[in-house]
């Protein structure tokens, strides 16, 4: 039941008014004053307001002025019963938050018309409100359930190894879920696994698609497949994400194995950035691309993939990384670009400063530390003596 508030100075046309209204089926409730009428506002947030413009001490502008500015009562519909007929006096009215007006002598048929109007709208907005309400309260759980998500897809990451082969990650999403995957481990004793993929795209559907391909190459669960040999382990995982089956969605992959007792490399690329070696000494640092050709995964069947292969020597650096680490829209409408991230790179590596902290930290200063258009990955493996 809606309840709508009566204030005027006048006994008879307060009765009369509640009656009628009443009759209606509102709950109608009654003040004889300006002031008790805004303690009245005040204290059973009415849907609507009927008050008369003159009354002595406060007057019906003022009512209008101190119910809009009483923040539980801004959206409170006010009628106010006037006897004047100019314009001026209208905008003046609508001015101190007045929102319609009955003129006086009242015709009740026409005010219980308002009435009905403006609580329709009172309804509309109620409903708005409690529409925003059960809104707010779905986008606050699937927030919720979102950085539950994200945190579980973060806790699929490797740790950092020691001995040997130390190794160091940063995953920065350009939202809380991201397409970028990454992972490292032993096959046995002397051979270490590692890759870093690129799933098209943002979002829940990319990380569910890099966190399938994480599993499947964790379990070594593809069927015929030499997972010493980079090039048929990007074969089989073509065929079994196709972009078809998987929402038109494909992915990048550089893939390595590295054989610590030989210090030997072996490593395919399926459409993703090079990775980089660097190594030498820091004043003669020696720069290497590890790059072959190969389409990304899921765009066609059948897709034949090779094999690269290097020698490693003792200290080196290699960097594996998507494509977010120097894809960096810049003031000049151009981008950063990889032969600016390769040289910076290279620098840190020349100052014995190659802590991946470092880099990050150059990374969005480049970024003017703003959010990332695009996920970032980067590892940095050092192979000791």
């Amino acid at each position: 039941m809606a309840k709508i508030l009566i204030i005027d100075d006048d006994p008879t046309l307060q009765l009369i008014l509640k009656k009628n209204l009443q009759n209606q089926g509102y709950e109608v409730i009654l003040a004889s004053n300006g002031e008790a009428g805004i303690a009245q506002a005040k204290q059973h947030h009415p849907a609507l307001i009927i008050c008369d413009w003159m009354m002595e001490k406060v007057d019906g502008l003022e009512v209008c002025r101190q119910i809009k500015a009483t923040p539980e009562l801004t959206t409170t519909f006010l009628i106010l019963l006037t006897a004047r007929t100019n314009v001026e006096d209208r905008i003046q009215g609508l001015d101190a938050g007045a929102d319609d007006f009955v003129s006086k002598p009242i015709e009740m048929n026409e005010l219980k018309a308002r009435v009905r109007a403006r609580l329709r709208l009172n309804q509309l907005y109620e409903d708005l409100q409690s529409q925003k309400q059960a809104l707010e309260g779905a986008n606050q759980k699937l927030q919720a359930e979102l950085d539950e998500a994200a945190e579980y897809v973060r806790s699929l990451l490797p740790s950092p190894l020691k001995g040997n082969v130390t190794t160091e990650a940063r995953f920065i999403p350009s939202a809380r879920l991201g397409g970028d995957c990454f992972d490292y481990f032993w096959l046995y004793d002397s051979l270490l696994v590692m890759y870093l993929l690129d799933v098209s795209g943002h979002g829940v559907g990319s990380a569910l698609l890099s966190v399938s391909v994480l599993n499947v190459l964790r379990s070594q669960s593809l069927p015929n497949t030499n997972f010493f040999q980079p090039s048929d382990v990007l074969k089989s995982l073509n065929n079994a994400f196709q972009m078809d089956n998987h929402g038109e969605k494909y992915f990048t992959i550089w893939y390595g194995v590295y054989d610590q007792i030989n210090r030997k490399l072996i490593y395919s690329n399926a459409g993703h950035p090079p990775a980089i070696v660097l190594s030498g000494t820091f004043e003669n640092a020696q720069v290497k691309r590890l790059e072959s050709s190969g389409l990304p995964i899921g765009f066609l069947p059948d897709t034949e993939y090779e094999d690269g292969y290097l020698d490693i020597p003792p200290g080196s650096n290699l960097y594996v990384f998507s494509d977010g680490a120097y894809e960096i829209p810049q003031p000049n409408d151009k981008i950063w670009g990889i032969e600016a991230f390769i040289d910076s790179l290279t620098k840190f590596y020349q100052t014995n400063n190659s802590n991946l902290e470092l880099v990050i930290d150059h990374i969005c200063h480049v970024n003017r530390h703003q959010p990332f258009d695009d996920d970032l990955s980067l590892l940095r493996f050092n192979f000791g003596d």
